[in-house]
This record gives C-alpha cells, structure tokens and sequence, in this order.
C-alpha cells in the first residue's frame, strides 16, 4: 500500500515549511511547462530551484529520490554541471496531495487581478485599433469617391468629345437614306460591346434590313456610297481572304470596299 511522501521526513522542522515550498514550486513550474528543466538556477537562466546549496539543494535532492522529478540529462560545461529534469506521475499526485486549496486560492486570485489590470489595457488598444481602422475607412472612401468623380469626368469629356466628332446625318441624308440610323447604332453598339470599332458591309446590308425589310441589295449600295461621299462613313477595302460574300463588296476606284467605319 502506498504511502504519501512528506518533506518533514527527510529534514528538519525549522527547514521543513520552507522545503516543502521550494519543492511545491518547482513541481508546479515543472507541470506547467512540459518537457525538460534546468534543476537549478543558472546565473539569469531559469531552473526548478534557485540555488545548489542548503535547503534548494535538499529540496531537489527529495524531489529526485522520491520520483517526483525525473532526471533526463546532465552537461557538464567547464568546472560547472547543469542537470536537466521533468514531471513524472508522481509529480501530480504529489500536486494534488500537499499544495493546499489556499494555494491554490491565492495564485486564482493572482491569476485573476493580472487578468482584470489587463482588460483596460486591452479595452484602449481595441479602441485605438477601431479608431485607426476607421480613419483609414474613412480615407479610403473619400480616395475611391476622389477618383470615381474623376473618372466621371473623364467619362462625360470623353462623351462630348466623340458625339462632337461623330458625323451627323442630316435632314437631306436622311430622307435619301432613311435606314443610315440603323446602321450607325450597329456601328456604335460594336465599340461599346468592346468589339473592333468596324463592320463588314454584309453586316450593315443586314443592320439596314432590319430598318428596311424591302430594301434591295442595289438600294443598299446607293446608300452606303451616299453616306461614305458625305463623310458619315468611311469604306476601307478588303483583302481576298477577308471578302467571303463579295456581292456586298462595293467598288470604288477600282479597289473592292469591304469594311466599313464611323
């Protein structure tokens, strides 16, 4: 049958409270970091007791010979030996047998107050996050408004520029070709579809049609050459592999016009 282990067995009463919280402290340390640990102190490096002499030493010694710590290595620098060790199962059962509810209370409480000091702090850094977050907001919305503005600007500039360049048709046009607004809004919808800004006259003769249904292919040519004479259109001539229905080819000069622009 096991037996609890008690510090006040292996040294005296005068030093008993005191070992008993040097080994309480470093078995806690030890539980709450996983893995190896210096067993002493190392100048300004960390260990499980603070010092190789007197009650530290007979802490750690009773730690050791009872399992509660497990001795994992040992290296030897010079003329000074740094030992390594970590928890065992004994080191919580230990845990759990001696350090009392006080203790335990107390390092709540000390746990608690660091946690209550850090929520203002925290609250003014969320603050302050919030606020930067919405300056920069508030910047960007104003920069995309700045240049959504400019770009409207630049847009209706644009607008007013090609309606002033664009040719006009005229009364007298327009009753002589009375379809030249079909194939004009044809002209206009391929640019804004993001298409060449020119069509064959295969596509305008359909275009045209779709104003006129009767219109013959001679009446189409009429027009075509009507509105290319008076500046409202510009023919462009084809090559051989670009006239695939060359009946809606018109002559001029003497060369084949196939494509047609604004």
């Amino acid at each position: 049958m096991e037996t609890a282990v008690s510090v006040s067995e292996s040294v005296s009463v005068v030093d008993a409270e005191k070992q008993s919280e040097l080994v309480l402290d470093a078995l806690k340390a030890a539980v709450a970091e996983p893995g190896e640990h210096r067993l002493f102190r190392w100048g300004k490096l960390g260990g499980l007791f603070p010092s190789r002499l007197g009650v530290s030493a007979a802490a750690a010694k009773f730690a050791l010979a009872n399992g509660l710590l497990e001795p994992v290595r040992t290296e030897v620098r010079g003329k000074l030996i740094v030992e390594w060790a970590r928890a065992t199962p004994e080191t919580i059962r230990y845990l759990d047998a001696h350090d009392s509810p006080k203790a335990v209370l107390r390092e709540l409480r000390d746990v608690i107050g660091e946690t209550r000091s850090g929520v203002p702090v925290w609250m003014t850094q969320a603050r302050d996050e919030a606020a930067q977050l919405a300056t920069r907001f508030e910047h960007y919305g104003r920069e995309l408004l700045r240049r959504l503005d400019a770009l409207d600007e630049r847009v209706d500039a644009a607008i007013r520029r090609a309606e002033a360049a664009a040719p006009k048709v005229g009364e007298a046009m327009l009753k002589r070709v009375p379809w030249s607004p079909a194939v004009l809004q044809y002209l206009d919808s391929l640019e804004a579809n993001g298409r060449d800004a020119r069509a064959t006259l295969a596509e305008l003769f359909s275009a045209a049609r779709s104003h006129a249904p009767g219109m013959t292919l001679l009446a189409f040519h009429e027009g075509i050459r009507a509105l290319a004479n008076g500046g409202v259109l510009q023919l462009q001539p084809g090559s051989a592999g670009d006239i695939r229905e060359p009946e809606y080819a018109v002559e001029v000069g003497g060369r084949m016009m196939w494509w047609v622009e604004r």
